[in-house]
C-alpha cells in the first residue's frame, strides 16, 4: 500500500539561532572596522576548520567557498540517495537550486518559506525515486510461533521513526519500541493492541525500480584558497579580503569522487550491493573475553547468516552480513612486529572465547582482523601524508594523553604478537600506557577507547558498512537499516549529540572525507562530542542522521532520570541492572527471557563493564559438544584463579585435582548449584548458547544446521 511521507525531523540548527551565528570579521567593501555578520561558526575557521581556513563571511547573496563546499558535500550525498526525505536541512547551506533525491519517490513540493533571509536558496530535495510498498509484516500459518524474516531489500523509512521515537518532540522509548515491534512484525501472534495501525508501517520495498530515470551529474572543480580582487576585474572575486587565523594555511584543494549512484534493491545484479557492503566492525584490545564473546553469540542468532541452512543457495536473494572483529592484541600504543598475524591467530585457537568463531561453519560469515595503526592511517588519502607530525594520536574531546618517548627505551615482544613499549620501571605494567582493556573500573584502557573512536571512522571510510562498540549486543535482524542508504549515528540521550558506539558510513563518502579532514585540524579528535561540534558548525547533521536513542540504546534516558514515569520494559535505573538484576525485578529475565528484553530496539549497548562477567554461575562458553575443550580450558582458568584462596582457606594442600575437578563440575551441573535469581545478561547469554548447541531456535525459528 502506498503512505504519505510527512517529513517530520527537526532542522539542524544551533540552539541558540535557526540561522547561523553573528560571527565579528571584516566585509569585502565595508570599512575595517569588525562587523557582525551572518556567518559561519569560528569553528570552521583557520584553527579549527576543515576544508576552509577562515574565520568568517558569507555575507551577500554571493557564495563563498564555504558555502560551495558544503553544498558540493550536500549534493554528492543527496545524489547517492543518503539522507531521507524533503527536510529543510538545507537553508543554511543555501543550495540555489534542488538537489535530485532518488531515494524519495516523487511527490509535490512546498512553496518556499518567504522568510528564509538568503536570497535565491533551496531547503528541500527533489524525489525523482521509485514508489514505495509499505508492508504488513506478519507470519502466516503454520509458522506463526516466531516473527519473519524481514524481507530482503526492504527498507526503514527513518521519517517514521523519527515521527515515533524522537525524544526532542516528547516520544517516550516505551511507546517507540510498540511502534518498532509492530511495524516490524515482531509481535506476531501475540498482538493485543487493536485499531489500524497503518501509520506504524516503516518498513517498506521499492517498486518499479529497475532503473531511475535521472542520470544526475555535478561539476567536480575543487574550491581553492580565495584571491585577491585585481583591478581591472569585471566580475570581482566574492572571496578578495576575507581573513583566516594568523599562522594558519590555506587548505589544500580537495576533490571528491563522482557519487555513487543510487541503486534500489531490486534493481541490483545480485542480492549484495557492491558499493555498500553488509559488513559489521568491531575492535577489540587484548586477550578476548566473554564480551566480545557475547557480541558474536548475538550476531549468529539474530542476522540472515544462512547458518540454518546446509548450504546457503547461490540464487538466494538474500545477502549475507558479515562480521570483521578487528584485533589489536597488544597495547593502544605498540607497533604489531612481522609475526602479529600468525601470533593473533595463535592466540584466537588458544582462547576459549574466541576458539569456537573459527569453526568452518561461521568462517563464511565471521572474520578476524589484525589491526595496524599505521596501516589504517595510511590507507585513509585525507590524512595519510599528515597523521605523522602529531606528537600524539590520542585526543578525546580535547583531552590529550601524550606518550613519553623516554619511556621507549626497552621494547620486548608481548605474548599478544605486539612490540609494546614498557615502561622505564619494573611492575608497571598495568600503567595507562601499557593496558590490554579494562580489568577493573580503576584500571580503565582509555587509549584504546581513544583509539576506537578514531577506529570506527577510519573503518567504515575505507571499507564501508557499521561499526559496532564490543558493548553491543544485537536484539534483531537489521536488514532494514542496510536497505536505507544513509549514514546514522544516534543520540546521546537527552542531548541533541551523536554517540557512534553504532555508527553507518559509506566507502570514501564526501561526508568522510569533510570529518577526516576537520578532525586533522582538531588534533585528530574522534570524540562523539567532537563530531557533533564539526557536523553542526557545518550544518551538515542530516547527511549523518542521528537516530534516536530508543533503536540501540534503550535503557539510557531511563538511567539518567528521564521517562521513568513511564519506562520500556526492561526498567534499568543504573547499567549495572543488566549485570545485577535487582531483586525486586529479578524475576522478569527468566518469566519473559529473550523476547521481554527491550524487543523492538535494534541492539542493547551495556556501557563498558568489562569486568563484570555476563553469568558468574557459568563464566565460561558453554557451547555443548563440539567445544568441550575451550570449556575445560576456560574452567580450568577459573580454578586456577580459586587455587591460593583455597589454600589460604585450608592452610594446606587439598585433595589431588583430577577428583576434586570431577567433583566439582558435577556440582556445578546441578541445578542447585546455579543461582536461584539469573540476571539478564545471564538469560541473553544462555539463549545465545543453547542456540549454539541445538537446543532451541533463534529469534526467527530457524535451528542450526551443522
Amino acid at each position: 500500500m502506498d503512505k504519505t511521507n510527512q517529513p517530520s525531523y527537526p532542522r539542524c540548527t544551533h540552539p541558540s539561532s535557526p540561522y547561523p551565528r553573528p560571527q565579528r570579521g571584516l566585509i569585502p567593501g565595508c570599512s575595517r572596522s569588525a562587523s557582525k555578520v551572518q556567518g559561519a561558526s569560528s569553528r570552521l575557521s583557520g584553527m579549527h576548520g576543515p576544508l576552509f581556513n577562515r574565520y568568517d563571511a558569507l555575507a551577500g547573496s554571493r557564495q563563498s567557498p564555504v558555502v560551495r563546499k558544503l553544498a558540493t558535500i550536500h549534493r554528492r550525498l543527496v545524489d547517492s540517495g543518503l539522507p531521507e526525505g524533503g527536510f529543510a536541512a538545507y537553508m543554511e547551506v543555501g543550495l540555489k537550486t534542488a538537489p535530485l533525491n532518488p531515494a524519495v519517490p516523487h511527490q509535490g513540493r512546498a512553496s518556499k518559506p518567504s522568510r528564509i533571509p538568503f536570497e535565491e536558496r533551496d531547503t528541500e530535495t527533489y524525489g525523482v525515486g521509485p514508489k514505495r510498498a509499505y508492508l504488513d509484516i506478519q507470519s502466516v500459518y503454520p509458522n506463526v510461533a516466531y516473527p519473519p524474516r524481514p524481507v530482503p531489500g526492504s527498507v526503514a523509512d527513518m521519517d517514521t521513526i523519527m515521527k515515533y521515537c524522537n525524544f526532542s518532540t516528547g516520544k517516550y522509548v516505551r511507546d517507540c519500541l510498540e511502534v518498532l515491534r509492530v511495524g516490524g512484525g515482531l509481535d506476531n501472534g501475540r498482538r493485543t493492541r487493536r485499531g489500524n495501525t497503518d501509520d506504524w508501517k516503516y518498513i517498506y520495498t521499492e517498486i518499479n525500480a529497475t532503473e531511475l530515470p535521472h542520470d544526475i551529474t555535478l561539476e567536480t572543480t575543487p574550491v581553492g584558497a580565495p584571491r585577491q580582487a585585481l583591478a581591472g576585474d569585471s566580475k570581482p572575486d566574492p572571496d578578495a579580503g576575507l581573513i583566516k587565523k594568523r599562522g594558519a594555511e590555506w587548505e589544500t584543494q580537495v576533490t571528491f569522487p563522482p557519487p555513487s549512484k543510487y541503486r534500489p534493491s531490486a534493481s541490483l545484479e545480485a542480492p549484495c550491493d557492491p558499493e555498500n557492503p553488509r559488513v559489521y566492525h568491531m575492535f577489540w584490545t587484548g586477550p578476548f573475553t566473554d564480551k566480545p564473546y557475547l557480541a558474536l553469540m548475538s550476531f549468529l542468532y539474530t542476522q540472515n547468516t544462512g547458518i540454518h541452512l546446509r548450504d546457503f543457495p547461490e540464487d538466494s536473494p538474500v545477502c549475507r552480513p558479515q562480521f570483521w572483529m578487528w584485533i589489536n592484541p597488544g597495547p593502544a600504543a605498540s607497533v604489531p612486529n612481522p609475526s602479529a598475524q600468525k601470533d593473533m591467530f595463535t592466540q584466537l585457537k588458544n582462547s576459549p572465547w574466541a576458539s569456537p568463531f573459527l569453526h568452518s561453519r561461521f568462517s563464511e560469515v565471521i572474520k578476524f582482523k589484525l589491526w595496524n595503526t599505521t596501516e589504517q592511517l595510511d590507507g585513509v588519502p585525507e590524512i595519510k601524508n599528515e597523521w605523522r607530525t602529531f606528537k600524539t594520536l590520542f585526543n578525546s574531546g580535547g583531552h590529550v594523553i601524550s606518550v613519553p618517548s623516554e619511556k621507549k627505551e626497552t621494547v620486548v615482544s608481548s605474548a599478544s604478537g605486539n612490540e609494546t613499549a614498557t615502561t622505564t620501571k619494573k611492575g608497571e605494567e598495568e600503567d595507562m600506557i601499557n593496558r590490554t582493556g579494562s580489568k577493573s573500573s580503576s584500571s580503565y584502557d582509555r587509549l584504546s577507547v581513544i583509539l576506537s573512536d578514531m577506529a570506527r571512522f577510519i573503518l567504515c571510510h575505507r571499507f564501508g558498512g557499521i561499526y559496532l562498540d564490543a558493548d553491543t549486543i544485537f536484539l534483531r535482524d537489521w536488514e532494514e537499516l542496510w536497505g536505507w542508504k544513509g549514514a546514522f549515528a544516534y543520540r546521546w540521550s537527552r542531548l541533541e549529540k551523536y554517540n557512534t558506539a553504532v555508527l553507518r558510513m559509506h566507502k570514501g563518502s564526501a561526508l568522510g572525507t569533510f570529518l577526516f579532514r576537520t578532525a586533522l585540524k582538531n588534533g585528530l579528535d574522534f570524540h562523539p562530542m567532537s563530531v557533533s561540534m564539526y557536523t553542526a558548525d557545518a550544518f551538515i547533521e542530516p547527511l549523518l542522521l542521528r537516530l534516536p536513542d530508543a533503536l540501540f540504546d534503550s535503557a539510557w534516558l531511563n538511567t539518567e532520570n528521564f521517562q521513568r514515569d513511564r519506562p520500556p520494559q526492561p526498567y534499568f535505573t543504573e547499567f549495572a541492572d543488566f549485570f545485577d538484576t535487582p531483586a525486586q525485578n529479578s524475576a522478569a529475565p527468566q518469566a519473559l527471557g529473550f523476547d521481554g528484553f527491550f524487543k523492538g530496539a535494534y541492539s542493547y549497548h551495556f556501557h563498558n563493564f568489562w569486568w563484570k562477567p555476563f553469568d558468574p554461575a557459568r563464566n565460561w562458553p558453554d557451547l555443548g559438544s563440539k567445544f568441550k575443550a575451550g570449556e575445560a580450558a576456560a574452567r580450568a582458568a577459573l580454578e586456577a584463579e580459586k587455587e591460593p584462596a583455597t589454600l589460604i582457606t585450608t592452610g594446606g594442600p587439598v585433595e589431588p585435582p583430577q577428583a576434586q575437578n570431577a567433583k566439582e563440575e558435577a556440582q556445578e551441573d546441578s541445578v542447585d548449584a546455579d543461582k536461584r535469581d539469573l540476571d539478564w545478561s545471564a538469560v541473553l547469554k544462555r539463549t545465545f548458547e543453547a542456540y549454539i548447541r541445538g537446543e532451541r531456535p533463534n529469534m526467527y525459528g530457524e535451528w542450526l544446521q551443522w
